[in-house]
């Protein structure tokens, strides 16, 4: 009998755990059925089953269940059975498909009304249902607390002088010989200042830092302007260590370069930027072993701007709590890339905005407005992006469209923009085209050899990847082990020697990084990493293919707060200089407070780390490399998709490979899929669209 429809929930609960054995399910899944049958007697099955499913769901990053798209096609919708799942061990339990069959939509959402259990929202029930949708309660509230907080920012614009503003945007952004068009940095920089809530995305290299450095710079005049007012508060922050550190070496030279000779107090503007970039936890002050940060909204921060960059990665409950901790005047400005992979986590915020950036959707009002403020007439490519229905969230998002890392002829640029764009023919030229940055390594029984050259030298032999403008090669692993131990410092080095030492491996990692889109099978991290510490041991470049041992990369795969490590950061294990030979061992990280520092740590102190010559394209988010070489298996999986090969394309600051078997067409079906996470965050905005309408 099927396990749903017998009147009782033992068989449904034996299946289930069945599914969470096979690896399927996660065992708090699990758990979480069996607590509300035991809880509750008479829940159906079905209540039982969504309670499990949704509960699935926020492991792979949705903010609840769909029911309708389950129905539709449970193995997309669920990734059951997940990626680099062959066969599991004994007889195999039916799959979701198999159990749904025959089940109406209608009666699942019927079985889901239980005064117990579910609820639209009022209460306290562990359920919320709201049309097809079913949360956990506690993510159905951060996702409503993520759009109120939202909602009143934009509801509470700042005023500002026009005239001081105009002004201060003619200053910071002077017309540009000889470049036609809108200066789409200057239009972004006018609609954050407008707006209490703003998202500033673009591409790799189209501007971000440098616009907000400029909105910074804009806010802060206007700021010292105003005698009352005074300097303004603001605060930098990343979702991870990484990224802050990106931020923090990129921020402090555009502060440099602010063009402010035109700008009265040009030194007090300039002093009243900070370069000082944080991470998020540290922001909002982690306290260990709990959820729970030390500002919320009964202690919110001293801040009156807040600048969020890569906020791609933040996930709903992060978003939630910084929303919390924000003073109701304070102005708060996401940037990020709304095309790249969205946070490991439960939900996908700056995609969810930024679903409508690339249409604009401006007001008149807003455009009229624009034109005012920046003093130039409305080009044809802005008042295309017209729509009188825009949205008050239409109007805080500003999308940069000019990339200024890669040129026409870049590989890199044109990959990236076929894939963001879906366009498999584009995608297929791209990588035959033969431009001096890209190249494709086959893989399968005679493209190993290629693979580990790849790896090894950055290179696969066929010359497809050329020297750059100043003569550097691509390089591989070979180039940050043979920098360890050619640059290891003599016995009796000080601290500050050392310390440059790491600095300089550190940095020689980081030309070059294998990512994979799988974790599992032989072309994920889990199939790649041995296979490659085997590879580097044969060639002579580490002693020890396991354990720890010189020259070991580890990535930390759960924060501790003790040790001051954050998830996903990369360290290197280094032999230290010792009188008589071998010196203790050490893992060097870049300090996370975004400065050049190196933090040591014993290895006996890492308790959550692997080995990480292959990266997972979600682990690297946040990181560049010079070269980076992306892995694809030799068959597609439901991870596969248009955000994954496009964040792994753009992880490339000057060379990228592509490796993927030959003829299996895996790449151009991934292109073809685009991320669907489910939420309810944008839920309204047909209502306010309309709204809109009727004002205008």
């Amino acid at each position: 009998m099927n396990p749903i429809l017998a009147p009782q929930t033992a068989p449904l609960l034996e299946l289930i755990e069945r599914w969470a054995q096979c690896g399927w399910l996660r065992a708090l899944d699990a758990a979480f059925a069996a607590f509300l049958a035991r809880e509750v007697a008479d829940a159906p099955p079905l209540l039982i089953l969504a309670a499990a499913l949704a509960s699935h769901q926020l492991g792979r990053g949705h903010a609840c269940l769909d029911l309708a798209d389950t129905l539709r096609d449970p193995g997309f919708a669920l990734s059951l059975p997940p990626e680099g799942d062959a066969s599991v061990p004994g007889e195999r339990p039916p799959l979701p498909a198999a159990v749904l069959d025959g089940i109406a939509l209608a009666d699942w959402q019927a079985a889901l009304v239980h005064p117990q259990l579910s609820s639209g929202g009022a209460g306290e029930t562990p359920l919320v249902c709201v049309g097809t949708r079913v949360y956990l309660r506690r993510y159905w509230q951060y996702e409503q607390s993520v759009r109120a907080g939202i909602d009143a920012r934009l509801a509470d614009p700042p005023a500002l002088p026009v005239e001081a503003l105009r002004a201060a945007l003619c200053v910071l952004f002077p017309p540009v010989p000889g470049v036609a068009g809108p200066d789409w940095q200057k239009l972004a920089c006018a609609l954050a200042a407008r707006n209490a809530f703003a998202i500033v995305t673009g591409g790799p290299g189209t501007g971000k830092t440098t616009t907000v450095v400029r909105l910074l710079a804009v806010l802060q005049a206007l700021a010292l302007a105003d005698g009352a007012a005074g300097k303004l508060r603001i605060r930098l922050a990343a979702p991870t260590g990484k990224a802050a550190a990106r931020l923090n070496e990129s921020i402090a030279g555009a502060v440099d370069a602010l063009p402010l000779s035109g700008l009265p107090d040009t030194k007090a503007v300039r002093d009243a930027i900070p370069t000082e970039v944080t991470t998020l936890h540290r922001l909002l002050g982690s306290r260990p072993d709990t959820r729970h940060f030390r500002h919320h909204a009964g202690n919110p921060l001293a801040v009156d701007v807040l600048v969020v960059d890569e906020a791609s990665m933040v996930d709903l409950e992060m978003m939630a709590a910084l929303l919390a901790a924000l003073p109701p005047a304070a102005r708060l400005v996401l940037l990020g890339d709304k095309d790249q992979l969205a946070s490991v986590e439960a939900g996908a915020v700056l995609g969810e905005l930024c679903r409508r950036a690339q249409g604009g959707h401006y007001a008149p009002a807003t455009l009229g407005w624009l034109a005012e403020v920046t003093g130039e007439p409305l080009d044809p490519a802005l008042t295309a992006l017209a729509d009188p229905a825009g949205t008050p969230l239409d109007q805080a998002v500003a999308m940069l469209r000019h990339s200024h890392r890669f040129s026409g002829d870049s590989g890199i640029g044109q990959l990236a923009a076929a894939v963001n764009a879906g366009n498999v023919d584009a995608v297929r030229l791209a990588v035959v085209q033969g431009y001096a940055d890209l190249a494709r390594v086959p893989l399968g029984d005679e493209g190993e050899r290629a693979l580990r050259r790849l790896v090894i030298d950055g290179d696969d032999g066929s010359g497809r990847l050329r020297r750059d403008a100043d003569d550097a090669p691509p390089q591989g692993y070979r180039h940050y082990l043979q920098t360890l131990e050619a640059t290891r410092p003599g016995e009796g080095a000080t601290q500050e020697v050392i310390d440059a030492w790491a600095r300089g491996v550190l940095a020689a990692h980081g030309r070059f990084q294998l990512l994979c889109g799988l974790r599992r099978g032989p072309w994920g991290v889990e199939g790649l990493n041995g296979r490659i510490a085997g590879w580097l041991r044969e060639s002579g470049l580490i002693r020890a293919a396991e354990g720890w041992y010189p020259g070991r990369p580890v990535l930390v795969t759960r924060n501790d707060y003790g040790l001051g490590l954050m998830n996903g950061d990369i360290g290197i294990v280094f032999e230290l200089p010792a009188a008589g030979g071998a010196g203790p061992l050490r893992v060097a990280f870049p300090a996370g407070d975004g400065s050049k520092g190196v933090k040591w740590v014993q290895p006996s102190r890492l308790q959550a780390v692997e080995t990480v010559y292959a990266l997972t394209v979600h682990k690297s988010q946040g990181s560049e490399f010079t070269h980076a070489a992306l892995v694809l298996p030799d068959k597609l999986n439901p991870i596969l998709t248009r955000e994954l090969v496009y964040t792994g394309i753009t992880r490339a600051k000057r060379w990228f490979t592509l490796a993927d078997a030959p003829g299996s067409l895996v790449l151009e079906r991934a292109v073809e899929r685009r991320v669907l996470r489910v939420s309810g965050l944008m839920d309204g905005g047909a209502a306010q669209a309309d709204a809109s309408a009727r004002q205008a």
